[in-house]
């Protein structure tokens, strides 16, 4: 029981620290700092993101001590120091309850009008608090390399923009335009991204507005609630920085100084949802444009053979 206890008193701390972290994360640096985290994270909850960043924000792939000896043949560097994030552990359960009937749904009765009683086995949601260890934390075998991320001026420029086209909810035109880089318009469906930019630009736009497409949209607005212009903005850009810090796309000029202005009168649920909604939103373009990408490569080292 103590034991319990002491897990419990753990997790309880570590929830208390997520919670200021949040809260003190949407200063300008700060909150680019968390987001290249999220670009390497972009699987994990926002509450490791946020433990992790907090612990040891230049981490990159991180696992247990086991995991790292076993599957990987590396072993943790003496005197290295673990980072703690929270991981589900649900237990079963075994439970009677009154069997239904497959079409009325109602209890079923047995000659003498009492409940037919059924054991049922059930899943009970846990967390503990585990410690897991970054790569640079240890050393052994390489690790096995994924197809080279996109960079400079974005290797596979034409199949990168096709995976994402594809990715966007609406259909994407580039169109000569003065005064702006791209737009969504939500009322004809459509995005629009001028041409003559660099590669790195149009991609970094054609991102902005695809966040925009998926985010805030009329549909979506309905269920989420009218957004400010500057939540907007602030959700938009937020994507569009984690996607492409994730391909290695360049993000030098990415400015988030009006981050700040617009968190500072929101609760501490409202920026979770913040978080959250960018996370999401960031790995189903990561998710789409990548697969795409990677099988693109993968074909052009065996036609090189």
């Amino acid at each position: 029981m103590a034991e319990k206890q002491s897990n419990k008193d753990r997790l309880k701390e570590i929830t208390d620290s997520i919670e200021k972290g949040i809260q003190e994360l949407f200063q300008s640096e700060k909150y680019r700092q968390y987001l290249r985290t999220m670009s390497r994270f972009h699987k994990y909850s926002v509450n490791n993101t946020m433990l992790i960043y907090m612990q040891k924000p230049d981490a990159t792939v991180v696992a247990g001590f086991n995991k790292w000896r076993d599957q990987f043949g590396r072993n943790v560097l003496k005197g290295e120091k673990g980072i703690k994030i929270i991981a589900p552990t649900p237990y079963k359960k075994k439970i009677e309850e009154a069997k239904l009937d497959p079409d009325t749904k109602l209890p079923m009765l047995d000659a003498d009008g009492k409940a037919i009683m059924e054991e049922k086995e059930i899943k009970i949601p846990m967390y503990k608090p585990v410690t897991v260890f970054d790569v640079s934390q240890t050393e052994g075998k390489p690790l096995p390399q994924l197809a080279a991320d996109l960079t400079g001026n974005v290797q596979n420029y034409e199949v990168f923009m096709e995976a994402v086209k594809r990715s966007a909810p609406v259909p994407v035109f580039l169109e000569n335009m003065t005064g702006m880089d791209g737009y969504y318009d939500d009322e004809n469906q459509r995005i629009a991204v001028r041409t003559g930019m660099s590669e790195v630009q149009t991609v970094k736009t054609l991102m902005h507005e695809i966040a925009h497409a998926v985010l805030h949209n009329a549909e979506r607005l309905q269920e989420t609630g009218k957004k400010t212009r500057g939540q907007k903005e602030v959700e938009a850009e937020s994507v569009a920085y984690v996607v492409c810090r994730h391909f290695g796309i360049d993000v030098s000029d990415y400015s988030f100084g009006y981050v700040a202005g617009w968190s500072r009168s929101k609760e501490l649920r409202e920026l979770h949802e913040a978080l959250n909604t960018i996370r999401k939103t960031a790995a189903e373009i990561i998710d789409a444009a990548a697969v795409p990408t990677r099988e693109h490569e993968r074909k052009q080292k065996i036609y090189s053979h």
